[in-house]
Parts: structure tokens; C-alpha cells; sequence
């Protein structure tokens, strides 16, 4: 017996819209590549395209499922879309092992997914280190997991249940840690692998959204423990925010991430334009004339910097190291060559010279 589908509610709507959006061209294979099965196009019965499709070989979406509201809800509405943009969609659950029961929740969303159609469903137990804290580590063995996941079933996207809500706590912890536009341009919505469909979605409508459609999820305990900074993030700071200053602060946190982003990206861009015009390959290194950085404003000039070192090196400098280097173009009177980790730079007959590390 078929499941009873779900009336099209606000909250469903919203969602399916944010999924579908992110289930575009650009996540399938090329077309060139395979030998669609059925007519060259279809529609719904609400009269909207579908994609052809691509039988066994068409590509595969994962969504990382938790169990939680957010994922569930996203895991739901990928099924519904995924079809009809000619993708298969399955579902990676990880069992981090930290809770008692862990295995059972796990196993649980698989249910879960299997029941919504998406196939394959996988569940992966990792282990968690401890390295830079629970929090973390647990980031790192989740990631890790998403990743072999993916390349295990030739997964094209991984899709992540992080919200609008989530945006604007990443945004305030990193206006607390001091730590720049990075930290403030939040989370972007594709990352390599990752997509990230409902960033401008609320946390209140995935949880409608599991409501209306007669889901049932899972609610971690750990969402609720004042122990973690970003839940204290949550139920506390935002909280007091809108009290204070009026609703809507959660909206405007993620819109400045957006803006930062789109400023850091354009930053970027040109000074990735610039250095191929400036930077010297040498086999000892790379060099920058710095009468050319000191003609540059600081945001460029700090991004030329870092990326000669990141290009040539692989190693990312911090803000003060970076600092330290710029200042060999604005504040030079005769400095030594800095002996950075993994980098040692001098100013030398009017070139900034970065070198590997000495052993």
C-alpha cells in the first residue's frame, strides 16, 4: 500500500522550492554520456518539466541524514525532487557513537529513509578523536565519512540540512572569535561536494515541514545542553537579540554573510587576476615586486600575500602572520627575513621572496 502523500503546505512548498533549486544542471553528468531511457521529456501532473530519465546510470544526490528535523525534512523533499530533475537520491547516516543509543538512531533514519524512496541508504559508524575539541572532531570524523561515502557510490553532491538559523549562529560565533569576513560569509551554499539547500530556509519550517507531512524525527539532546557555545548561540543570544532589537535579526545575520561572501569573492578574483600579472616561479620560490603590493589596498595586498604562500607552499598564513609580511612593504627599515611555519620571506632588491621553511 502506497504511503498517503502529503497536502502541499506552506512549509512542503518552501522546502521542495529551496531543493529544487539546488538540484540543478549543473549537478548532473553530462548528458553526452549516457542514453536516456523514455521520451526526451515529461511533466508532472502539475504541469511542470521533468528531466529525462537516466536509469541506473543517472547521477546520484546523498543527503547527510541525522534523523533530526532539518535533515528529515530535506531527505523528504530531495525524494519528491530528485526524480524530477533525473537524479537518484540516497541518504549517508553517521553514528558518531558519543550517545548512548547512537546505533539505534542511526538505524532508525535509515528506516526513515528507505520509507521516503531514497536508495542507497548508508550508515557509517566513525570514530571521534578528541583533537581541537568534541565538537570538532566530531566535524572532522562526520565530513570524513560524507566524503568516503560519496566516492563509494559515485555520489555527485552531498546535500546538508543547515539552515538559516545555523547561518546566523556561525555568524555570530564568528563576530565573537574576532576572526574576519571569513568567519562572517558563514557557510557558502555549494562547497566542492556540499550543497547546502536551505540556507534561506527557518528552522520552525523544517520542523512544520516534518509535521505536516506525518514525520517523525529524532531530537538530540545535545541541541538542548547550554555545555556546547553554539547552543547557548541558540537559546540564549539570538534569543535575547530579537527581544532587544526586534525580529528579524536571524534574517539580517545571514544577509550580511551573503554580502561579505560576494565582497570576498570579488576579492578574491582579482587578486587571483593580479598575482598571474605579478608573481615571479622561480625552483627557490615566488616573489612579488612590492612597489606593486604597496599600490594595492590591504584587503589585496593581504590576499596576494596569502596566496603566494598558500599556491607555491600549501601552507595558509594567519591574520598576524600576514601582518608581519605586509609590513616588510608599508613599515620597511631594514627588517631580517621572517621565519614563518613553513615559509621564511625577505625583501630583497625590491621584491618580496618567499622561500620554503629552513629544515
Amino acid at each position: 500500500m502506497q504511503p498517503t502523500r502529503p497536502r502541499l503546505t506552506p512549509a512542503i512548498a518552501d522546502l521542495r522550492r529551496a531543493v529544487r533549486g539546488a538540484l540543478t544542471p549543473a549537478s548532473l553528468p553530462n548528458e553526452g554520456d549516457f542514453e536516456p531511457e523514455g521520451p526526451a521529456s515529461a511533466e508532472t501532473s502539475d504541469g511542470r518539466a521533468v528531466s529525462p530519465s537516466f536509469g541506473s546510470q543517472a547521477a546520484l544526490v546523498l543527503v547527510a541524514l541525522s534523523g533530526g528535523p532539518d535533515s528529515l525534512a530535506l531527505a523528504a523533499a530531495t525524494a519528491f525532487e530528485a526524480p524530477r530533475a533525473g537524479l537518484r537520491a540516497g541518504a549517508v547516516i553517521v553514528d558518531h557513537g558519543l550517545q548512548e543509543g547512537s546505533a539505534d538512531v542511526a538505524a532508525n533514519a535509515a528506516r526513515q529513509a528507505a520509507a521516503l524512496g531514497l536508495d542507497p541508504v548508508l550508515v557509517r559508524a566513525v570514530a571521534v578523536g578528541t583533537a581541537g575539541g568534541p565538537e570538532a572532531a566530531a566535524r572532522v570524523a562526520r565530513y570524513e565519512a560524507l566524503r568516503a561515502a560519496a566516492a563509494e557510490t559515485g555520489a555527485t553532491t552531498v546535500l546538508l540540512g543547515h539552515t538559516l538559523d545555523d547561518q546566523a549562529e556561525t555568524v555570530l560565533l564568528g563576530l565573537a572569535r574576532g576572526s574576519g569576513a571569513a568567519s562572517l560569509q558563514g557557510m557558502a551554499a555549494q562547497t566542492g561536494l556540499y550543497s547546502r539547500p536551505l540556507l534561506g530556509i527557518r528552522r520552525s519550517q523544517t520542523e512544520q515541514f516534518c509535521v505536516d507531512s506525518e514525520l517523525d524525527p529524532w531530537t538530540d539532546p545535545q541541541n538542548s545542553d547550554d555545555a556546547f557555545t553554539r547552543v547557548r548561540v541558540r537559546t540564549s543570544v539570538l534569543p535575547l537579540l530579537e527581544r532587544e532589537l526586534g525580529p528579524g535579526i536571524a534574517e539580517a545575520l545571514a544577509r550580511t554573510a551573503e554580502q561579505l561572501r560576494e565582497d570576498s569573492d570579488a576579492l578574491d578574483h582579482f587578486a587571483e587576476e593580479i598575482a598571474e600579472e605579478l608573481a615571479d616561479i622561480a625552483e627557490a620560490g615566488i616573489s612579488l615586486p612590492v612597489r606593486a603590493l604597496e599600490a594595492n589596498p590591504p584587503a589585496l595586498r593581504q590576499r596576494l600575500i596569502r596566496l603566494a604562500v598558500q599556491s607555491e607552499f600549501h601552507v595558509s598564513l594567519s591574520r598576524a602572520h600576514t601582518l608581519e609580511v605586509a609590513r616588510l612593504v608599508t613599515d620597511w627599515h631594514g627588517q631580517a627575513a621572517l621565519d614563518l611555519p613553513g615559509v621564511r620571506v625577505e625583501r630583497r632588491d625590491g621584491l618580496l621572496v618567499f622561500s620554503a621553511a629552513r629544515a
